[in-house]
């Protein structure tokens, strides 16, 4: 049983780098809203986080969350190549 103030197993020291977890999570985020502004920062977070990687932990999500930021960038071009081709951008509010 631990006791108040006694080492635990959860903070054995193994953290894992704050912004590969900001850029999994922009990332993951980003293919469902804000696609054009969450894509490159999980690319940014993703790339500063792998260089940090030998100081700490993560580099695996940090690389998840580049390749997502990247598919969310290519998703929202197409989402506008698609609203282009078909006439553009336009709000209908009515009956």
């Amino acid at each position: 049983m631990a006791t108040y103030g006694g080492s635990s197993t959860a903070s054995s020291g193994s953290r894992t780098n704050g912004l590969a977890i900001a850029s999994l999570c922009c990332g993951v985020v980003g293919l469902f809203i804000l696609n054009i502004v969450l894509g490159p920062l999980a690319i940014i977070f993703g790339a500063i986080a792998r260089r940090q990687a030998g100081v700490k932990g993560g580099a695996g999500m940090a690389k998840a969350g580049i390749v997502l930021g990247i598919v969310d960038v290519v998703l929202w071009l197409v989402l506008l190549t698609v609203a282009a081709s078909n006439g553009g951008f336009s709000w209908y509010v009515g009956g």
